[in-house]
């Protein structure tokens, strides 16, 4: 889910969640060829004379994350001499998903990857996708002490086929000067999406070129994502229960566009049509939205902007708030038993406590686990960045898009109905209707 994140301060990458953004159907049209990929392709390679295994990583960074990984590299040599790990390979996390899928057609994908949560139903086709269960299971944290966001995203059909690399979460930052200047109290846990609504609208003023919220509209998977909090709480699932069709189609879809629909009518939302939010971001961070549901990679750029700002829980319909989480993966290829008992042991070690830290801080996840968010060393780090905490708080309950082959065929139709709404080309019915049509006959065709 398309990012850079960076420390908080300085920055936590930014942009949409990296999470985010699906390359339409690419990873589906490549994975047909997958099976010829064989399972232990490159048995024995990788270990040298001197009986030191030699592993490729590709860690899709750049910039501090980059600084991160690298020193991380550093420190893991220094503890496990005897495995050493290639970081020259690869390309950036947007396009990893493209570029392992040529590595696995070809037989040669490397022995780990950062793999966006959204992709690794489509890399799970793969026979050389490592099970993973053991990595965890023997990890210093107990599995199940992890987030339930950060289990359930890295989970394919119940086997764990990745470990959790980058953990997030959606709220809303509010502008507190523009909320002082419309003399509207700032809101709180328990707000309604009506509530929003309402706010925005008090919020926009046309004669200073201010918006109540921002939301956008490129038909990507970061206009899709922020939906899915809205279907859950109503009840809805993004793929029903027998996997045959969307979950939402009914009520909780209608419902969820109808707040867009509103939205736009009182025109006090600026329609972003570029792809990631970026010109969203842009006029927030210039004073001109009163609010953005967004992460916390987004902090530091409102931050250095110098926004007096305030993070709260999203809206509801019923009360209590409901949001989603977008993990990233560090996803392990088998090469041969080698190689594989050495990426295995890279990533787990990546798993441990002082290494997730270091991690986390450097390239702006959310801690993986409730332990780790209980630790001083992140309590006292937390502190020093306003709104931090909000985000993990709502991690207890945050939930997870599908871990499912079918999603980008869903996704797809829905970022459409989505920006539909929002442009005032159709309503929420017939954009719903369209959208279940396209997404039903596609999730038959992927079955």
């Amino acid at each position: 889910m398309s990012l850079n994140r960076s420390r908080i301060p300085p920055p936590v990458r930014g942009g949409p969640s990296r999470r985010g953004l699906l390359r339409g159907g690419g990873a589906l049209a490549l994975t047909g060829a997958m099976g010829a990929a064989v399972a232990g392709c490159g048995t024995g390679l990788g270990v040298d004379s001197h009986g030191t295994v030699h592993i490729e990583v590709w860690h899709g960074q750049t910039s501090t994350a980059l600084r991160a990984v690298k020193r991380l590299v550093a420190d893991f040599h220094r503890s496990h001499p005897k495995i050493r790990i290639d970081l020259s390979g690869g390309v950036l996390a947007d396009d990893m998903l493209q570029k392992v899928m040529a590595g696995l057609v070809a037989g040669s994908p490397p022995d780990v990857a950062y793999i966006f949560g959204s992709d690794l139903a489509s890399v799970a086709r793969s026979p050389q996708l490592a099970d993973l269960t053991t990595v965890v299971e023997s990890g210093q944290v107990p599995w199940k002490q992890y987030w339930p966001a950060a289990r359930e995203g890295v989970t394919v059909d119940g086997v764990v086929r990745a470990v959790p690399a980058v953990l997030d979460s959606l709220a809303v930052v509010c502008n507190k000067a523009l909320f002082r200047r419309a003399g509207l109290e700032l809101p709180g846990p328990g707000w309604t999406w009506p509530d929003f609504i309402e706010t925005a609208r008090k919020l926009t003023d046309r004669g200073r070129g201010t918006f109540g919220t921002g939301w956008p509209a490129a038909g990507d998977e970061d206009t899709v994502w922020r939906m899915w909090p809205m279907i859950w709480d109503l009840g809805g699932e993004v793929i029903a229960e027998g996997k045959r069709e969307i979950g939402f189609a009914g009520e909780p879809g209608v419902r969820s566009l109808e707040v867009l629909a509103a939205l736009a009518k009182d025109r006090s939302v600026y329609v972003d049509p570029k792809p990631g939010g970026e010109q969203m971001y842009q006029a927030f961070a210039a004073g001109r939205l009163g609010m953005v549901a967004t992460g916390p990679w987004q902090l530091p750029d409102i931050r250095q902007a110098k926004i007096d700002y305030q993070v709260v829980p999203l809206p509801s319909f019923h009360g209590r708030s409901v949001t989603i989480s977008g993990p990233d993966t560090w996803s392990v290829f088998d090469n041969g038993s080698a190689r594989l008992t050495a990426a295995r042991t890279f990533v787990g070690w990546l798993m441990e406590p002082e290494q997730g830290y270091l991690w986390d801080t450097q390239v702006g996840s959310l801690p993986q686990s409730r332990p780790a968010e209980r630790r001083p060393q992140w309590r006292a780090y937390a502190a020093e960045v306003p709104g931090l905490p909000v985000f993990t708080e709502v991690l207890e309950t945050a939930r997870v898009r599908p871990v499912d082959r079918a999603y980008p065929k869903i996704s797809m139709p829905f970022g459409e109905a989505i920006t539909a709404v929002l442009l005032g080309r159709s309503t929420p019915e017939k954009a719903l209707r369209r959208c279940a049509d396209e997404a039903d006959a596609a999730i038959a065709k992927v079955r």
